[in-house]
């Protein structure tokens, strides 16, 4: 498995009353391409961090509605002829065979184009569309205010990559009640979702509808839609919301935060628990 993080020797400078200048050692997220083969073709090229790549592949293929269960999957492999000028296998590559009578993905799957770290891959640009691919309703639930601002800070918790590189994204599924159940890095918000759902996948815990899905990064479309495929009641996000993710989480009833901090969010869907 290659490295999460690098070392570089950089120039570190600052402005004060005088320029200062010295140099030392910085360590940085790694970012490689993971090319994902289904029964032999290519179906994707993503820039990942290295690590559960066998959770990401597992997600993503959910995320795109290729499958709904980890046995639909019999075998997700590297690629033994995927090597470096060194001659040594580069896990850049991942060979997936999908069980007999599982639809391979069809030419309209297909995302020949590399897919960068900033933007994952939406295989749906229809609202509709994903609610007719979704396999797992979603039961809403009224969240607690006091609960949704501590989340954040419990995802921090298990960023161990970002406190070393400052560098990564971060998500988590947590329990109705604020417990971690499995945290994931990578330098792509989408494929740490990936590795979350991926995870959940393969411990046979989807639909997640009694857990909450918890990202460092901002709530896209792209994210809501795997949250929704995955059957999660609520979402909950540090920065903004875009239009369409918020009217994706509004029709699948799917609560949705944004800007979560300390003391205080913006709920843009969903209802809040009434206080007693």
């Amino acid at each position: 498995m290659g490295r999460i993080t690098q070392n570089y020797a950089v120039t570190r400078v600052n402005l004060g009353e005088t320029v200062t200048v010295d140099t030392r050692a910085d360590t940085v997220t790694v970012e490689e391409p993971l090319e994902i083969r289904v029964g032999g073709p290519t179906l994707t090229t993503t820039m990942r961090t290295p690590g559960n790549d066998i959770e990401l592949v597992h997600g993503f293929l959910h995320g795109e509605g290729l499958i709904n269960s980890a046995t639909q999957v019999t075998t997700a492999r590297y690629c033994a002829g995927a090597t470096g000028p060194d001659g040594a296998n580069t896990y850049n590559v991942l060979e997936v065979d999908l069980a007999t009578g599982v639809r391979a993905p069809g030419l309209e799957s297909l995302r020949l184009t590399t897919t960068t770290s900033a933007c994952g891959v939406c295989g749906s640009t229809s609202i509709d569309q994903i609610m007719g691919k979704s396999a797992h309703p979603i039961t809403p639930v009224e969240l607690d205010p006091r609960l949704v601002v501590s989340l954040p800070e419990k995802l921090r918790e298990g960023q161990k990559q970002f406190r070393k590189t400052g560098g990564i994204h971060a998500a988590g599924a947590f329990t109705l009640d604020g417990e971690p159940v499995v945290i994931r890095e990578d330098i792509g918000r989408h494929n740490a979702a990936d590795k979350v759902i991926g995870h959940l996948l393969l411990e046979d815990r989807l639909p997640a509808e009694d857990l909450i899905l918890v990202m460092s990064s901002r709530a896209s479309f792209e994210l809501v839609q795997k949250a929704v495929m995955a059957g999660f009641p609520a979402l909950v996000a540090v920065s903004a919301a875009s239009s369409l993710a918020v009217e994706l989480a509004r029709e699948a009833g799917m609560a949705l935060t944004g800007f979560t901090r300390e003391n205080r969010f913006n709920l843009y869907s969903g209802k809040l628990r009434e206080r007693s």
